[in-house]
């Protein structure tokens, strides 16, 4: 929450990723100035809004984080380079719905911070670390499969690597936050109270805010913070899949003929559709709250604006970064035909989950021709199938969809054999 104080000093409150400014109404007193807030900050229709809108994301980031924990963990088969990444993604990303998006909805309903030092900075640290440690894994993730599309023949991530950079990922998110956790403190108003709306009966005001020597440092940090979690890690992204999507064009259609090589440019057109999907939900779901942020430290708003901005806009601008959160296990996992396997077999759906386990993917299996990204690389007659028919008519050869395209274990399939199969393509 921003406030001024009565000699006009900007006076500024973070909690987690973000500041927002209460309206007041002054009282002159003999000697002092008392201010009252009011307890809630919105109507109850604007604040059931917010709640409704949080609690859905809540619960979907919650359900679908979990459950892609519980089938990378269960299955020893979903143990994988990209699996392991994707596990980390989902445990950072459980971190900040349980951690970010309850308190986040409370300090946009009611005035001032409840609950203790403690818990103020446990929360704020937390919720900067979880934040951190899951766009860390999204530029790992990205890396991943650019090393295994680009560069098929560099030999390919182990278990312990792919443990190693996670470990680097979370000890550099706790690093980056350190300042942050070691500045929030609550403070108490001496000159501010709370309306509890019942008996003309009032509290005193207290705030989680990172107390900064000064202005300057607080800038300097907000823009450490913004370069290194959005900034650096947005443009990883984008250049690993714009690097992606370049080698996809330049990959010769494998087997003859113009409808193979018009079904299989098709399919190339959809995983670019799909890598552009990827990035820009990053973009979109990240830039407002950052943009807020910097807008916060460094430009000069009105204090209507200042109003508007950081009770309503910011908000909006929490919601869309914990959809990015949320959505991860959507892009990440349930787009993986993999990942689509081990829930029915997790779950014991449908009739091919009792042999899903002994069922391989087609590009675990080393096959003589593997696609080269060379021009006169040649492929078998069905590139596209996933499994062999099988006896029992669960393995049912299957059309390669858009998203099992980008999303599949990439290093088994290209980076292990040293060529980019037509499954990993």
């Amino acid at each position: 929450m921003v406030f001024r104080n009565e000699r006009g000093v900007r006076v500024p409150k973070r909690t987690g990723f973000r500041c927002q400014e209460v309206g007041w109404r002054r009282l002159w007193g003999n000697v002092t100035i008392v201010t009252y807030v009011g307890f809630y900050l919105h109507r109850p229709s604007t604040a059931a809004v917010f709640v409704v809108s949080y609690l859905l994301i809540f619960l979907v980031c919650l359900a679908g984080n979990g459950v892609v924990c519980f089938i990378v963990l269960r299955g020893r088969n979903m143990r994988s380079v990209t699996n392991v990444f994707i596990l980390n993604l989902a445990v950072s990303d459980l971190l900040v719905g349980i951690f970010c998006m309850p308190t986040t909805l409370l300090d946009n309903i009611i005035t001032g911070w409840p609950f203790g030092s403690l818990v103020c900075k446990l929360s704020g640290t937390v919720q900067g670390i979880s934040v951190s440690a899951s766009v860390f894994t999204l530029v790992a993730i990205a890396v991943d499969r650019f090393r295994c599309i680009v560069y098929p023949f560099k030999q390919k991530l182990s278990i312990s690597a792919a443990a190693l950079i996670i470990v680097t990922i979370w000890v550099l998110a706790i690093s980056i936050m350190c300042p942050s956790g070691v500045m929030l403190q609550v403070t108490r108003e001496q000159s501010v109270r709370v309306l509890l709306g019942y008996d003309n009966k009032t509290a005193p005001f207290y705030w989680c805010r990172e107390n900064w020597p000064n202005r300057e440092m607080r800038r300097i940090y907000t823009t450490v913070l913004f370069a290194n979690i959005y900034l650096a890690p947005l443009s990883l992204i984008v250049v690993m899949y714009a690097r992606i999507g370049i080698a996809l064009f330049k990959t010769s259609a494998p087997g003859g003929g113009e409808s193979g090589r018009g079904g299989v440019s098709k399919k190339k057109r959809r995983v670019i559709k799909m890598l552009l999907v990827v990035a820009s939900l990053f973009i979109l779901s990240w830039l407002p709250l950052w943009t807020l942020m910097m807008l916060s430290d460094y430009a000069r708003l009105t204090p209507r604006q200042q109003r508007i901005v950081n009770i309503y806009v910011y908000p909006l601008a929490h919601w869309l970064a914990f959809f990015n959160s949320s959505v991860n296990p959507i892009i990440y996992g349930f787009f993986n035909e993999n990942f689509r396997r081990g829930f029915r077999a997790a779950f014991k759906l449908g009739p091919c989950a009792a042999d899903g386990r002994r069922r391989k993917r087609y590009s675990q299996r080393p096959r003589p021709n593997s696609v080269l990204p060379a021009d006169n690389a040649r492929a078998s007659p069905d590139p596209v199938s996933l499994n062999s028919p099988d006896p029992s008519g669960c393995g049912r050869t299957r059309r390669l969809a858009e998203q099992d395209l980008v999303l599949e274990d990439l290093e088994k399939g290209s980076c292990s054999s040293g060529a980019v199969t037509a499954v990993s393509i």
